[in-house]
């Protein structure tokens, strides 16, 4: 058995590392009621963009469109992998290498093979993990979540789509977690470009309405506006879920800790009994030894 001192070390540490979950714990719930805040009030707005591009989507196979839309042989990707600056939040970046990986060795084999893929890192543990791989690796944009807000986002949107419009990719896909709730994160890859638009269950109202202006014009101010806005979508949702990813952690650790130190307490305490118990005996035996 360790002795005294050992054991009232250990409870000492293990407080101190209750304290800091509990208070890592606390500064991820406050970001996460930011987030979701953020979460809230962007989706009616991106839920109408969306809307009104898809009634205006028949439009999509007009030339002067349809470099947004079209799908082409895959030969330049770039694939944008978002995770968290730090870790301690259970299998939040976990998950994301992991689907890149997965990624790398089908869908993508051939142009890894080739090495026509390059990996653009939002946070840097997906770098930490990822850089191994013999590909071109992108960081200028590593430590974009120090100042995640919507400019900062549309800055990069426009980066983006400047590079899929003049040929430099032909396929742009994001990975990331989709936020559901604290508990909950749905780990994604979505097509930022080309724009995918299901077209089939779309109920045509070009007769009923008269835009001005014409609605190729509209098409071309409001698809880039709907890429940038789905990708700080993206960045927003993976935000949230980091925060409460790492939330639910600390709670579980914070009561791990609770649980180790009340072995830690009792062990201590039998040890002082046990300890008390000798003393007691040595006196009475020595008490015994004087008066025979």
């Amino acid at each position: 058995m360790a002795n005294l001192k050992e054991i009232r070390s250990r409870i000492s540490s293990t407080i101190s590392t209750q304290q800091i979950t509990k208070a890592m714990k606390l500064v991820s719930a406050t970001k996460l009621r930011k987030a979701q805040s953020a979460i809230t009030q962007m989706r009616p707005y991106a839920d109408k963009l969306s809307g009104v591009l898809k009634n205006l989507s028949d439009s999509a196979d007009n030339e002067q469109l349809s470099k947004y839309f079209k799908e082409q042989k895959i030969d330049k990707v770039l694939l944008v992998v978002i995770t968290s600056d730090r870790g301690l939040c259970g299998g939040f970046n976990a998950n994301v290498i992991k689907r890149v990986n997965q990624l790398l060795k089908t869908d993508y084999a051939a142009q890894v093979e080739s090495k026509s893929i390059d990996l653009m890192y939002i946070g840097k543990k997906g770098y930490e993990n990822l850089k191994k791989h013999d590909l071109n690796h992108r960081t200028e944009n590593v430590t974009l979540f120090t100042s995640l807000n919507a400019e900062n986002s549309f800055k990069l949107g426009d980066a983006l789509l400047t590079e899929f419009l003049n040929g430099h990719y032909n396929r742009i896909e994001v990975i990331y977690n989709k936020f559901k709730n604290a508990a909950t994160q749905i780990i994604s890859n979505d097509i930022l470009l080309p724009i995918t638009i299901k077209k089939s269950n779309i109920v045509t109202t070009q007769n009923d309405y008269i835009f001005e202006p014409n609605k190729i014009q509209l098409l071309e101010s409001l698809l880039p506006l709907s890429i940038k806005t789905d990708l700080y979508r993206c960045l927003i949702d993976s935000f949230a879920s980091e925060h409460g990813a790492r939330m639910i952690s600390m709670d579980k650790a914070t009561d791990n800790a609770g649980e180790i130190l009340k072995q830690l307490k009792l062990v201590y305490n039998r040890g002082r009994q046990a300890a008390i118990t000798n003393e007691i005996s040595e006196i009475v035996g020595g008490a015994a030894a004087l008066n025979g």
